[in-house]
């Protein structure tokens, strides 16, 4: 396994979300890394009860993936090399909402409508933008 350093461009896992960038810091057990692209979309709902919707102690979450260089502190052990060209962050959110939205509409279920209709929030009110 390659060491990862400052100014290396890398795939790291934050908050259930899959971003590409650069580290820009060692802080030691972290690394402060730079938002180039989006891989995965953030998880919608619930992380600490996956699929539930209308139970008692569930908080259904609307989560935004991270914006275009702005940095997340992530844990040595979520960070790896990453090799090939960094897509465009606006294409890159595009395709991972889509990606997302795709899973959602394969299996009807309460939390897979609820976490579309999440989705389509966040389109409207934070992506479009980046999408043109």
């Amino acid at each position: 396994m390659s060491e990862i350093k400052v100014g290396d461009t890398v795939r790291a896992h934050y908050n259930s979300g899959i971003y590409i960038g650069k580290v820009v810091e060692d802080r030691g057990e972290r690394f402060l890394v730079k938002v180039l692209a989006v891989q995965k979309h953030p998880m919608q709902g619930d992380l600490h009860h996956p699929g539930k919707v209308d139970e008692p102690g569930v908080l259904f979450h609307e989560r935004k993936a991270l914006a275009f260089r702005e940095k997340m502190n992530v844990q040595k052990a979520v960070v790896y090399p990453f090799d090939d060209e960094i897509p465009n962050y606006n294409t890159s959110i595009k395709e991972a909402v889509e990606t997302s939205k795709n899973k959602l509409k394969a299996k009807d279920t309460a939390f897979n409508k609820k976490a579309l209709e999440r989705l389509k929030g966040l389109e409207e009110h934070y992506y479009k933008k980046s999408y043109y």
